[in-house]
């Protein structure tokens, strides 16, 4: 954007990436309790019903159980010969004991801190951040042009780490050249964020796609309602230029999830 005759009031309005703001109903946040619901629960355990009591059996000679025991020696002998044979031969019998701790989760999740700087090292990015919410049309906002080199957290949604997507904002460009985002439609699946926190820790996300959507179709639900996992989304402004108030015809939205976190 050279041409500042040609730079549109949204860019002056200091909103040009024009990123369209969660839905009502859509969760940007940590999720609420669940309502109680009204009724009878739908689980209930059925009352015992009363039976009359058995009648004594006539007495009976008592049986010695010999086979019985002589079932169950048998049975702690071969167990004890497995036992032996493990410890001499190295055979595992792990199959007696469960394990000693439970298995790793697939993903790690962090507790809430506020992000202060982001890195994308393909890009040569290395940006603070700073708390951004909603413009007054509903949007999410923007830092303001003066700060276009800074990236926009979005403090509605989770913070980097925990489970839902993080949101990250900025300009591409502004009438003075390029902006933090500029190159953000450049990155490849497999490449890697990082984000430093408050509490001292990094939080290290790998891209998984990088999309371009029309602005008035952006896939909300698929933007700010996935909270299978800890997972990040930057956005800025792209495509064709319109000119006017439409600035920019798309959004780029790079997809990230977290895989681990350093100190």
């Amino acid at each position: 954007m050279s041409d500042e005759a040609g730079v549109p009031e949204a860019v002056r309005r200091k909103r040009p990436a024009q990123i369209s703001a969660p839905p009502e109903g859509v969760v940007t946040g940590p999720l609420p309790a669940p309502r109680p619901q009204g009724g009878r629960s739908a689980f209930r355990v059925p009352r015992p019903r009363r039976t009359p009591a058995p009648r004594p059996a006539p007495a009976r000679r008592r049986r010695r159980p010999i086979g019985w025991i002589a079932l169950i020696l048998a049975f702690l002998g071969l167990f004890a010969v497995g036992m032996g044979l493990g410890v001499s031969s190295g055979f595992d019998l792990g199959l007696f004991s469960g394990p000693d701790e439970p298995p790793p989760r697939a993903f790690p999740v962090l507790e809430p801190s506020r992000p202060e700087r982001l890195t994308i090292p393909e890009l040569k990015v290395d940006a603070p951040v700073l708390d951004v919410g909603l413009a007054a049309d509903g949007t999410v906002d923007v830092p303001p042009l003066k700060r276009h080199n800074e990236v926009g957290w979005f403090d509605g949604g989770p913070t980097p780490g925990q489970f839902g997507p993080a949101l990250f904002v900025g300009h591409a460009d502004t009438r003075t050249g390029e902006s933090v985002f500029h190159d953000l439609g450049k990155l490849k699946p497999k490449q890697l964020i990082e984000v430093g926190r408050a509490d001292g820790t990094v939080a290290v996300f790998e891209v998984n796609s990088v999309e371009h959507y029309d602005k008035d179709r952006l896939p909300v639900h698929r933007v700010y309602g996935d909270y299978s996992r800890p997972s990040l989304r930057l956005m800025t402004c792209g495509g064709t230029w319109l000119g006017g108030d439409q600035g920019y015809s798309d959004n780029v939205v790079v997809y990230a999830s977290l895989i681990r976190a350093r100190k």
